[in-house]
């Protein structure tokens, strides 16, 4: 069952939930759905939607003693392809100044590239 919610994000993207799943945006659904066609046809092992990584674990300020939110950034989705090596995927309509950073301090920390899908 397919659902689009009327209320827009403020870039216009709508939220679908399908097969139980949130998704940020129509895009990332239809992504979404390219994944599960490559998984039947087995051109990949597996995928994970909406994987969390920590890039700055939440820690005590040292002059003030406030606690300081960690910083995490959510990959759409993670694909295990069938020689076991892994791609993190992103499907963006705006790059913010948030994702740039948090993209390169992800990259950065775990070596990883992420792959960027147009919406």
């Amino acid at each position: 069952m397919l659902r689009i919610k009327t209320r827009t994000s403020k870039y216009g993207a709508r939220h679908v939930i399908a097969d139980g799943r949130r998704f940020d945006s129509r895009a990332e659904y239809r992504y979404y759905e390219q994944l599960k066609l490559r998984l039947r046809a087995k051109d990949i092992a597996s995928f994970e939607c909406q994987v969390r990584y920590t890039i700055l674990d939440p820690y005590k300020h040292p002059t003030t003693g406030r606690k300081v939110q960690g910083i995490v950034y959510v990959a759409d989705f993670v694909v295990t392809h069938l020689d076991g090596s892994h791609e993190v995927i992103d499907v963006k309509g705006v790059r913010t100044e948030a994702y740039r950073n948090k993209k390169k301090m992800f990259e950065s920390k775990y070596g990883i590239e992420i792959k960027e899908v147009k919406a």
